[in-house]
């Protein structure tokens, strides 16, 4: 065995075997897995092992675009070919006109990626199902591609390939302990010695939170038991023909694919069961938990129902084994939070069938510090702190049971609610509250006119609409509150913290004391990394001068692990985190300022106080820090406030609002707010798939500064030109917003991708953003957007729509 090498995955799953395969193609050969058992012992030997292209969103539709081209390739190899049944056809059922338009935006969101969905009625469900009844059946949504693939040959097939590169496999050899140096290299121990390595990667299936413990990490990772049967033979399907396709029904909770002659058939039943909670047995290998079959009893009514044919079969095998399911159900697959060297590809719960696009995702990210997807929506650093166990097991039963029933757009299932909230949050719903959820925090959404209203969840515009209107116009035209919690907040400190930011952005930082101004973060491609405020915090009682570094919500963890990795041995930078510890609440519109001045000592006034401002103060006597920034286009100021005077803070200018009748407004009103601007949203307008002159940020960007991060290699792609660039459109229906995903046309082709879309209430327009082909970029650009299986009219317009001179915002 080794005794040093560059990377050491551990586990040997489907995860473990395709990131070691995926390494080798990237270049680097000197990689080791180490597996306790034989490969596949763990949750791939028993995996349904089913091969979809469907996916929640472009990144993972492309990962498993990679999956079946790889698997296709592995099947056709003449040297060691596998099983692998491609193309039988799948379809995902739907009884509800709501899920239909769900799949019809699939269908258009997966045209952007070169995939072509089929939206189908019931009859043609059935003439392609024929074992299916139409009862109850509205349509589906067809994957040509859908298939199934042989788990162990798979996994066989890659580890093969890997050690043809020059990789190597230790089989029956457990990791025992991980040691991570100074130099942030790792030892990895093992019961047959120690291999010392640049970077490890926890793949451990069930196992993951006994590899992260090792390293001093929790994972947000449980596993649920699942049980599927295998039928006897089915005289329907032998004398078919050809084979089934597989089958999804989110009506009754049931999957079904051919195995052999007859069927193989999995449940999600409502009753399910988390597993190894308390810790797993070390001798759980290739092993099985017992046979429950009374608890998918109301599951397999509805399978009756739907299939009658398995009402005339018997039963072969019973197989009940645990799946990983994360905090929300999508993978983690990358850097480990606070962690430097070390790499997760974790609780993948369809591994098989999409695992080697995610060993593909992150082999890249290892290799060259960044995939060629963006990547966000598996990365393990979009949760913060609060994703212990016992949360984390509450939402994966709650995903359990809704397997096949996707998310509508601001539909917030209930389970592991209030982890996170403030002094206010009960007080705001006293007022009416709807909350959403921001990285665990419960914040506002929107204000109940009645305690008896109701939304309708779907992907048109809703009953809220009029609400959010008048929300708006009590900002536009008076004062509106709202409070924006779990914003992340670092306070940064030392003798080189300026000349550390300087050359960690890509533009001007404020220089003067009491100054803010909004910066961008490049990665080492010249591409998107983060978008950050920096406030010059004045010395005063409550610190010396400082500098507030901040960001959105979500970013708390990665934001911190990028700024933390580029301090230099010899820089004087300190980083405190203040996220937990402080709330603003932002006052805005035309009113703000004489409600501001009411409650606060000291000149408000806008030559006292210009735009772009920070000043420590009191609020009534709750301590304050105000900034003078707006993300709604109106005259605002942003209030932080520590958490233990937020309420004293609130009550203060709830207070003196009366007299101006200021209205609370949430999070949907923000939204409308800020695309009327043309204020791009951190993670949906702004990607690191683009740099910042493809994202129309030409003026936050400082070419003639000697040095920044990423600065070489933004020279670079500006003299290659541009691939893509975002755009303001503005769509001619009053229908649907577009949404995220959704494809734009132009000639029958697709030029580009909607990043967020909805309606701006104060210039009546149906608004959206979107990355399109250069050529298609200009003003007045006529073009398409598939929108919910229409092909709806749109413009490309110029960008902030409402008050682009800025009059209201300066004051």
């Amino acid at each position: 065995m080794k005794t040093q090498t560059r990377v050491v995955v551990i586990g040997g799953g489907i995860a473990g075997c395709s990131t070691l395969y995926h390494l080798t193609q990237e270049g680097w050969s000197d990689v080791v897995l180490v597996e306790r058992n034989e490969l596949t012992s763990g949750t791939t030997w028993h995996s349904a092992a089913q091969v979809t292209n469907f996916g929640m969103n472009q990144t993972m539709v492309g990962l498993k675009t990679h999956s079946i081209n790889l698997y296709k390739d592995l099947a056709n190899d003449p040297e060691y070919p596998i099983n692998y049944h491609h193309g039988d056809g799948g379809i995902r059922l739907a009884n509800t006109e709501a899920q239909m338009e769900g799949y019809r935006h699939f269908a258009s969101m997966a045209r952007g990626m070169d995939v072509e969905f089929e939206v189908i009625d019931a009859e043609e469900c059935a003439r392609r199902h024929p074992l299916i009844s139409t009862d109850n059946l509205l349509g589906g949504l067809w994957d040509g591609n859908d298939g199934d693939i042989d788990p162990a040959q798979l996994c066989q097939a890659l580890a093969r390939r890997a050690r043809k590169a020059g990789a190597e496999v230790y089989r029956n050899t457990p990791v025992t302990g991980l040691t991570q140096h100074k130099d942030d290299s790792w030892t990895v121990h093992t019961e047959h010695g120690d291999i010392a390595c640049e970077i490890v990667v926890n793949a451990g299936g069930y196992r993951v939170n006994e590899v992260g413990a090792m390293m001093g990490v929790q994972h947000p990772v449980a596993s649920m038991e699942h049980q599927y049967f295998l039928t006897e033979e089915i005289p329907a399907i032998r004398d078919a023909g050809h084979r089934m396709p597989l089958l999804r029904c989110p009506i009754s909770d049931y999957y079904c694919r051919q195995e052999k002659n007859g069927l193989l058939v999995g449940f999600y039943e409502q009753g399910c069961k988390t597993w190894g909670m308390d810790g797993i047995d070390p001798h759980f290998v290739n092993a099985l938990c017992p046979d429950d079959l009374d608890r998918v009893t109301d599951v397999l009514e509805g399978a009756f129902a739907r299939m009658p044919a398995l009402m005339e079969t018997g039963i072969h095998t019973v197989v009940n084994g645990p799946i990983t399911y994360t905090i929300d159900g999508a993978p983690l697959v990358g850097p480990i939070p606070g962690k430097r060297n070390a790499f997760c590809i974790i609780g993948l719960r369809a591994g098989l069938g999409e695992g080697g696009g995610h060993g593909w995702l992150l082999a890249q990210q290892i290799v060259h510090g960044e995939a060629c997807y963006y990547t966000w929506v598996i990365d393990p650093r979009r949760f913060a702190g609060h994703t212990n166990v016992e949360l984390t097991a509450l939402k994966a039963i709650e995903d359990y049971q809704n397997e096949f029933r996707f998310h509508f757009p601001n539909e917030h299932r209930p389970a592991g609610r209030m982890a996170k909230t403030t002094p206010l949050t009960s007080v705001l719903a006293a007022e009416g509250a709807e909350f959403t959820v921001v990285n665990g925090w419960e914040r506002a959404e929107y204000f109940k006119p009645t305690p008896e209203f109701h939304v309708t969840h779907g992907f048109r515009f809703d009953e809220t609409f009029d609400v959010v209107a008048a929300e708006i116009a009590a900002v536009q035209n008076g004062v509106g509150l709202t409070e924006v919690n779990g914003f992340n907040r670092f306070e940064i400190t030392g003798n080189d913290a300026q000349s550390f930011l300087d050359r960690m952005v890509c533009g001007t930082l404020p220089k003067r004391s009491g100054r803010v101004g909004l910066v961008y973060l490049l990665n080492h491609h010249g591409m998107l990394k983060a978008e950050a405020t920096i406030a010059n915090i004045p010395a005063s009682e409550r610190g010396p001068d400082r500098i507030w570094y901040g960001s959105a919500a979500a970013s708390e963890l990665h934001d911190m692990d990028w700024l933390t990795q580029h301090i230099g041995l010899q820089e004087d930078v300190r980083i405190r985190s203040l996220t937990n510890d402080q709330t603003i609440l932002v006052l805005a519109g035309p009113k703000a300022q004489a409600v501001l001045q009411s409650v606060s000592r000291g000149d408000w006034s806008d030559l006292a106080f210009p735009w772009l401002s920070v000043r420590e103060c009191f609020i009534g006597y709750a301590p304050a820090t105000v900034m003078s920034v707006s993300f709604s286009g109106e005259r605002a100021y942003e209030i932080h406030v520590p958490n233990a005077s937020l309420y004293a803070a609130y009550t203060a200018l709830r207070e003196a609002g009366k007299a101006h009748k200021l209205k609370l407004f949430g999070a949907l009103a923000v939204e409308s707010l800020r695309l009327e601007k043309g204020y791009l949203h951190w993670k949906a307008d702004i990607l690191t798939e683009f740099d910042p002159f493809e994202t129309g940020l030409d003026r936050f960007v400082k070419m003639q500064k000697p040095s920044f991060v990423g600065k070489d290699a933004l020279a670079r792609r500006a003299d290659a030109g541009a691939k893509r660039r975002l755009v303001t459109l503005i769509l001619d229906t009053t229908d649907a917003p577009a949404h995220g995903g959704a494809s734009v046309i132009v000639g029958g082709q697709v030029v580009g991708t909607v990043t967020s879309g909805g309606w701006g209430h104060r210039v009546g327009k149906n608004i959206a953003y979107a990355f399109v082909t250069p050529d298609c970029a200009g003003i007045g650009q006529g073009l398409h957007v598939d929108s919910l299986g229409a092909m709806v009219a749109a413009k490309v317009v110029a960008p902030a729509l409402y008050d682009p001179a800025m009059e209201r915002v300066r004051g």
